[in-house]
């Protein structure tokens, strides 16, 4: 499956590249109109074996959202600029995240790309995401666009928690499963749901 999977990602990548071409031009002149440049934002995650690459997103923040004061996460987050909130609703901020799949960093469906470092509520608990229970096994395979934690986890439930819908994809994945969460993640899209704090569905 690891090669059938990768050529799968690359067409479809490619492919959404080039249809979603002026998207990305109408995204990006909405967030310039807004808030200026930078239009993308880029951040260290950790990969397929531990290894780190860099992220990219469309920003959906305000530029000096360090000064809000807040870190986590959170519903109504004031950090989150007017059209971040629909980018983040619809998930395409991480559009530009079809080309960390073309280089190789990231596939389709699999576990969420995340930073080393944990700093939000669990970060008394865990160091780095190395510590939270079920790491190992999850890290054999590249991080996803979209995978079962993404779709189905609450996402205030612990990270060891979203690591066991990880876990029960890493073991069980299969080509059908990956196209039946691709299509999920699109109806998600189409309704605007992924900000939504317990079902996306």
């Amino acid at each position: 499956m690891p090669i059938a999977k990768r050529l799968f990602d690359l067409a479809l990548a490619s492919t959404g590249c080039v249809v979603s071409a002026p998207l990305w031009l109408f995204i990006g002149f909405l967030i310039w109109l807004e808030d200026g440049r930078p239009l993308f934002l880029r951040q260290e995650r950790i990969g397929r074996n531990g290894e780190v690459f860099r992220l990219l997103k469309f920003r959906s923040m305000w530029r000096h959202h360090e000064e809000v004061g807040l870190v986590e996460d959170r519903a109504h987050d004031p950090r989150v600029t007017r059209i971040g909130r629909l980018l983040r609703a619809t998930a395409l901020d991480e559009l530009p995240q079809l080309l960390n799949i073309v280089k190789g960093d990231m596939s389709f469906v699999g576990p969420r790309a995340l930073p080393l470092r944990v700093e939000d509520w669990e970060r008394d608990r865990y160091r780095t995401i190395r510590d939270v229970e079920g790491y190992a096994l999850r890290a054999t395979v590249r991080p996803g666009l979209t995978g079962p934690a993404q779709i189905f986890a609450p996402k205030e439930i612990p990270r060891r928690m979203k690591f066991k819908y990880d876990l029960l994809y890493v073991r069980r994945g299969s080509f059908w499963l990956d196209v039946k969460l691709i299509g999920l993640s699109f109806w998600i899209t189409f309704r605007g749901a992924w900000e939504k704090r317990d079902g996306k569905l």
